[in-house]
């Protein structure tokens, strides 16, 4: 699974997966949330509203948004069944066709009537989307529940608005438990921006891509070439036997996690490429990378398969 994204053909261009208007419960229209992220220095937003017939099931058309120098990915946030704890899932699904056929979900209420999660995600990504797991601790997600979705392209491991909201942003504990069972996944960090809080501009995605396009984005995400950031860049990792070497912008800390506990770490000022010892992965089929700033944001590698 694993490419070396940074000395492949194209750009890195940068882009938030789960963004919500009033088309459900955001604040602001499209046109408005488009404008907002444009400005922000983005080149690209997916529009996800709540998938649900509260909202008339809105695949949020922002296409009279795009131009030169930004573009837009249709898509929507995907709810049907019940997990574990009884409450609906939330599937982030970027790339849905328009008319994409909606599950049975009147409302934010699971009933025996409805798709399974796995049954909806399993639907979107044969419609050509780009599937994750959307705030599995927001969620109270179980790796049981996890492991049903076998559709996912992804885990969603930092998510702003929860981050904001509740202080449950992430989903690194049901990422590396699916990596530990063999599960080839990707990790993303989105938004979640509704506007109503300060849910927006703190996580994205960095896809590398040759054109600023939703088909050439959309392809590089379903491949793995990205990144997810809320501040830092990373620049090249080069995997070695026996070492990785990790160039970023400038860091504190850079961090090398795998199955179990297995992790080591290198730390320093104002850190731009650092050198760091594999020995300890010999029992873990995966890695992947962390850095740090002195700010405490972060940025994550995808994962790493060895075999």
């Amino acid at each position: 699974m694993h490419t070396d994204i940074f000395s492949r053909p194209g750009q890195f261009w940068r882009g938030n997966l789960h963004t919500h208007s009033n088309n459900s419960d955001g604040v602001l229209d499209p046109a408005e949330v488009c404008r907002r992220y444009k400005a922000e220095g983005y080149d690209f937003i997916a529009l996800t509203d709540h998938f649900v017939g509260r909202y008339d099931y809105p695949i949020t058309d922002t296409k009279a948004f795009r131009d030169a120098s930004f573009t837009t990915i249709l898509g929507a946030e995907l709810h049907s069944g019940a997990m574990e704890n009884g409450e609906l899932w939330h599937i982030l699904a970027v790339g849905l066709p328009a008319d994409f056929t909606p599950p049975n979900v009147p409302d934010f209420h699971a009933n025996a009537d409805q798709e399974t999660g796995a049954e909806l995600a399993r639907r979107a990504r044969d419609a050509g989307a780009f599937v994750a797991i959307a705030h599995p601790e927001w969620s109270g997600l179980t790796t049981a529940d996890a492991r049903t979705i076998d559709a996912a392209h992804a885990v969603q491991v930092y998510n702003h608005g929860c981050a904001n909201g509740c202080d449950r942003p992430h989903g690194f504990y049901t990422l590396d438990q699916l990596l530990s069972e063999g599960r080839q996944l990707t990790l993303c960090a989105t938004d979640d921006a509704h506007f109503s809080e300060p849910d927006h501009f703190g996580g994205w995605v960095m896809v590398k891509a040759e054109e600023n396009t939703p088909e050439a984005l959309l392809e590089a995400l379903k491949a793995g070439h990205h990144y997810s950031s809320t501040g830092p860049e990373l620049r090249g990792i080069h995997w070695e036997d026996g070492t990785v070497t990790v160039e970023s912008s400038a860091v504190q800390s850079v961090i090398v996690q795998g199955q179990g506990s297995a992790a080591v770490a290198v730390h320093g000022q104002s850190l731009t490429r650092a050198k760091l010892d594999l020995t300890r992965f010999k029992n873990s089929d995966w890695l992947r990378v962390t850095v740090m700033d002195v700010a405490g944001k972060r940025a994550w590698s995808n994962p790493y398969w060895r075999t």
